[in-house]
């Protein structure tokens, strides 16, 4: 069934530049058939199609694109076992990972197709006219209109919720915006399969075929030249710093800069107030090390970061923790460019001389991830930039404070987050916690209490953002109903007659 081929509109088109195919990471199995990478034509084709079908996607109602979004979830889920099995082979994740993951996918198209059911996602705001005002008032109406196309870039870590019909992608196709998917090289052939998916729903639902292009671009520099072309109006990318940094410094020096909703960096520090960790040290050490362990630590919210008071309730939360750790089982990663970078990570902490590494789980095998736990002064964690960078996979920094009050200044020092953690005694820590939310809700996106950041429920007010580096754009989310708003902008109309008007913006 895989072609190894890129989805231009409705044809099938084979690369011509530098080909990848994917990788087993559990055993380093290069994977059939390879994936030829596009060219600049092919970029200005789909782009092409992409101008095409805007005007025309854009003019349909709420409806019709609601029906197309449970269309594609239709397909998605009609490619049955061979998706999952795909998904498998190259990522390493195991089956009821994978079919969550899936069902993960299907709901969300299925929840922007209700929320465009809803209507209120055309933000419409209407002003009738004041003409015995002096100054008279004008009639204005205002709506969302979408911006243009997107491209969207796959995730590494989620090959279906992140990915080609993954948040992003099914967020911008309900604005009304179409999409042109950058394929990741770790998963091309799971791409693929969910790219012909979207191709197939497209043509059931009668759309316009330039609403949907897959491309695989298997360089830096071919990748930056989709974001330059002049027809692309917003961007969205998972994915790491540097990678996310380049691409937003590209869409800014183009001639007309466009948004890039770009989610890179957190560590999602978990506090241990006083007295709960007095009371609860055991028991929340065996769920902090769950969250952590959890995937191999290869999610955005993974906790790798622990602040405590030094004492005898953390010497017992450590042993707790290292027992479970010591005995952990080592877990095969996404991809061996991954692995190699966690290797590098654990390898940096632990050579670092103001750091003391307290446990490590069971030793791996080909691209697995051997977890570890650190530990370091506040004085020292602040004293060094470098022990705040995020290494991606079950390795986490515990920072001990001289005393409670230390955790507001940590709060202070710290860069933006996806995700903080608060455990607490309501009663015994209310008044530190009533001086920590203010400052913390100023850093982070999502403030969880006495539970762990891993575990995204895509909802109505989920926010999946944060202030840089968590995200290029602290006012908006990439996961739950909230994301439509990023491929939006408002459009007012003064004084229109109303047969000129949007159906929604008609009447009183």
């Amino acid at each position: 069934m895989l072609s190894g081929n890129q989805i231009l509109g409705s044809q099938f088109v084979q690369g011509s530049e530098n080909a990848v195919h994917g990788i087993n990471p559990a055993t380093g199995e290069l994977l059939e058939p390879a994936y030829a990478g596009g060219s600049h034509d092919d970029i200005e084709k789909a782009c092409a199609l992409a101008k095409i079908a805007f005007p025309v996607y854009r003019a349909t109602n709420s409806e019709t694109r609601a029906a197309f979004l449970e269309t594609i979830a239709e397909q998605i889920v009609a490619l049955g076992d061979i998706l999952i099995q795909r998904a498998m082979d190259e990522s390493g994740l195991p089956r009821a990972r994978l079919e969550g993951e899936r069902g993960r996918t299907v709901n969300q198209l299925k929840l922007f197709a209700t929320i465009l059911r809803e209507q209120e996602w055309q933000g419409v705001c209407i002003e009738t006219a004041l003409p015995e005002r002096q100054p008279p008032k004008p009639d204005l109406r205002m709506r969302n209109i979408p911006l243009g196309p997107v491209v969207v870039f796959g995730a590494s870590n989620f090959p279906l919720a992140f990915s080609v019909a993954g948040g992003d992608t099914a967020s911008a196709l309900a604005a009304g915006a179409p999409v042109i998917v950058k394929a990741h090289t770790a998963h091309p052939g799971t791409s693929e399969l969910v790219g012909r998916a979207i191709q197939s729903a497209v043509k059931i639902a009668g759309m316009p075929e330039g609403v949907f292009s897959l491309l695989y671009l298997n360089d830096h520099a071919k990748a930056l030249s989709l974001v330059s072309n002049p027809v692309v109006k917003a961007v969205g990318f998972t994915g790491s710093r540097n990678a996310g940094l380049a691409i937003q410094r590209t869409a800014f020096a183009r001639a007309e800069p466009i948004p890039v909703y770009a989610e890179m960096s957190s560590i999602n520090p978990v506090f241990l107030l006083p007295h709960t960790l007095q009371h609860s040290a055991e028991t929340i050490a065996q769920g902090f090390v769950g969250s952590l362990l959890m995937g191999a630590g290869q999610f955005c919210t993974n906790p790798g970061l622990l602040v405590a008071v030094k004492g005898d309730a953390l010497n017992r939360f450590k042993e707790v923790a290292t027992g479970l750790i010591t005995g952990s089982a080592a877990q095969t990663m996404l991809t061996p460019g991954i692995h190699a970078a966690y290797e590098k990570g654990v390898q940096r902490l632990g050579g670092h001389s103001r750091v003391n590494k307290i446990a490590e789980g069971k030793a791996g095998t080909t691209n697995q991830c051997q977890a570890a736990l650190f530990e370091t002064s506040y004085a020292d964690f602040i004293a060094d930039p470098v022990l705040a960078e995020e290494n991606f996979g079950s390795s986490a920094l515990i920072v001990v404070c001289d005393h409670a009050e230390q955790m507001l200044e940590f709060i202070e020092r710290i860069e933006g987050q996806l995700t903080a953690t608060l455990h607490v005694t309501q009663t015994a820590d209310a008044a530190l916690v009533k001086k920590i939310i203010p400052i913390l809700e100023l850093k982070v996106g999502r403030i969880l209490f006495n539970g762990y950041p891993t575990g995204v429920e895509v909802g109505r007010a989920m926010v999946h953002g944060g202030p840089f580096p968590a995200t290029s754009d602290s006012r908006t989310t990439s996961v739950g109903a909230a994301a439509i708003k990023r491929f939006l902008r408002p459009v007012c109309y003064q004084d229109f007659p109303e047969e000129f008007l949007a159906e929604e913006l008609k009447g009183n």
